[in-house]
């Protein structure tokens, strides 16, 4: 007999159950005919009624009861509503299918049934809509771990960090102001504090248009690891959230990078900037109408970045004692 898995109203999984224990969650109500349900064998997640015929659940929505009239009798083939069997077969369009909240059908016999709400419905992508939908709070959330936030943050570091660095270099010297980041290259350290301010005003402005609405509600490094930034809800965080949102980031860093460690022991995956701005990194597939893409591991992208920022890392700290050595024999 195949054991079942399943995902309740509260995002949580359970399982294994066995195919009449999902029957008897579906009659009381925990289960509905969008839940998302498994069993060993199948690719990928799918909403209880795409298995309905396999558990032998009776989806049939009820007929509408007869009104009474007192003018003429009225006959069954009068009243009654065509109910269409479910078959258990699913009927794609070119597109991606997205599954719309299920809703009982009410047709009349002779009209032709529409792909509204409707569970019979062939599935539909919002062709030509606004790229982002409202969030679908049904489903599994898949929270981005630390790891994958590590490396989405060493790619945005020369994504993002190095054109910032260029821009406020070069509006340094039209200004006078001098440069911190050329005076480092040249091997002559100095602090420019209306520079560093001016790096991180600029930085929270691009970080908060790319998480925001008005954005891709991730940065190019949380693009390329397939993360991305909401609130708790599921919904967009508007500009001003995300541009607090960064001075939460730094905050967090300088207490000890305590902040960012939070991220890989809370419940959500939550960084103490994420507390402090209402806010999630989750799978890019979370909160959508295919929450069943979601992937919990870390991908080649992530892997690949995190090897390649350790040998970095190594690197930095064999070339800093070389230099130590060299200093010290210099000084005999």
């Amino acid at each position: 007999m195949s054991q079942w898995y399943y995902v309740d109203a509260h995002q949580q999984r359970h399982g294994p159950v066995d195919p009449g224990r999902v029957a008897d969650l579906f009659r009381d109500g925990t289960l509905t005919r969008t839940s998302l349900v498994w069993r060993e064998g199948m690719q990928e997640w799918t909403a209880l009624i795409n298995v309905a015929p396999e558990l032998r659940l009776d989806m049939t929505p009820p007929l509408p009861p007869v009104p009474e009239t007192t003018d003429a009798p009225v006959t069954a083939t009068a009243t009654a509503e065509e109910v269409r069997p479910l078959t258990g077969r699913a009927v794609f369009t070119a597109s991606e299918p997205t599954y719309a909240p299920a809703a009982a059908p009410v047709a009349h016999p002779d009209a032709t049934v529409t792909t509204g709400d409707s569970p019979y419905a062939a599935p539909h992508a919002d062709i030509g809509a606004h790229a982002y939908a409202p969030a679908v709070r049904e489903g599994h959330v898949v929270y981005a771990g630390f790891w994958k936030r590590v490396a989405a943050c060493l790619i945005d570091g020369f994504a993002l960090g190095i054109p910032v660095a260029i821009i406020v270099t070069i509006v340094g010297g039209l200004l006078g102001w001098g440069s911190s980041f050329s005076g480092t290259l040249l091997g002559r350290s100095q602090f420019n504090p209306a520079e560093t301010v001016m790096s991180w005003v600029l930085s929270a402005l691009v970080f908060a248009w790319f998480h925001s609405s008005a954005g891709l509600l991730a940065t190019p490094g949380k693009l390329a690891i397939g993360i991305k930034v909401v609130r708790t809800d599921g919904g967009r965080i508007s500009f001003l959230r995300g541009f607090a949102r960064y001075w939460a980031y730094m905050l967090s860093s300088l207490l000890l990078c305590i902040g960012l460690l939070m991220a890989a022991f809370t419940g959500r995956k939550q960084g103490l900037h994420d507390f402090m701005c209402d806010t999630l990194v989750v799978d890019k597939w979370a909160f959508t109408s295919h929450p069943e893409r979601q992937r919990d591991e870390l991908g080649t992208v992530a892997v690949v970045v995190l090897v390649l920022g350790g040998l970095l890392i190594v690197g930095l700290l064999v070339l800093a004692v070389a230099a130590g050595f060299a200093i010290a024999s210099m000084g005999r």
